[in-house]
């Protein structure tokens, strides 16, 4: 699924279920300021890629903003040439070569920005999609992106590193993440 397939105002959901009619709000997952009530989630077209893994899949995501120091894009982008970076643990892989992904696609109206670095985006009302693609292959999808994907054997150092960083970020699922013998 490329970009030129996706709609110029929209927002979408990845999901491991490919039967949803209508996205009901439900309580967010974690806390965030303003948001009172149930909701749906929606993710920017420019951070799609953030979602695209399994569910429960632990993830370090980042990319430079506007405030990212030359010595953060050194130590983190070396010399990539990626606009974005995704770590994963490789225990991860036989997962995301095995799962079935699938992009819903909503229209921006009724959404509202919670959460600018990351692009997220709140609904408070039902959200019936206008499409739904399939995404077979989620390592040939990300590898179609502008991205570096990084296997590691433990994303929890490199998450604290980022936190501590003057880069855009997102941990995604980490309280799924294996801790390294270094690290406990």
């Amino acid at each position: 699924m490329s970009d030129h397939q996706l709609q110029a105002n929209a927002l979408f959901h990845i999901s491991e279920d490919p039967k949803i009619r209508i996205f009901e709000p439900r309580p967010s997952p974690w806390p965030f300021d303003g948001i009172i009530g149930d909701v749906v989630f929606a993710i920017s077209r420019r951070l799609l890629h953030n979602y695209i893994l399994p569910r429960d899949c632990p993830r370090v995501t980042f990319y430079q903003g506007p405030e990212t120091s030359m010595r953060d894009i050194e130590k983190f982008f070396g010399s990539s040439t990626a606009d974005y970076v995704m770590a994963v643990e490789k225990l991860w892989l036989k997962k995301i070569e095995q799962t079935t992904l699938y992009c819903y696609e909503f229209p921006a109206q009724g959404f509202t920005l919670i959460d600018a670095c990351a692009e997220y985006y709140i609904s408070y009302e039902p959200v019936i999609p206008v499409s739904v693609k399939p995404i077979y292959n989620i390592l040939e999808c990300l590898l179609q992106r502008n991205i570096e994907l990084r296997f590691l054997p433990s994303i929890a150092g490199l998450a604290e590193e980022v936190k501590q960083s003057s880069l855009q970020f997102s941990l995604i699922r980490m309280k799924n993440a294996v801790v390294s013998r270094s690290e406990r």
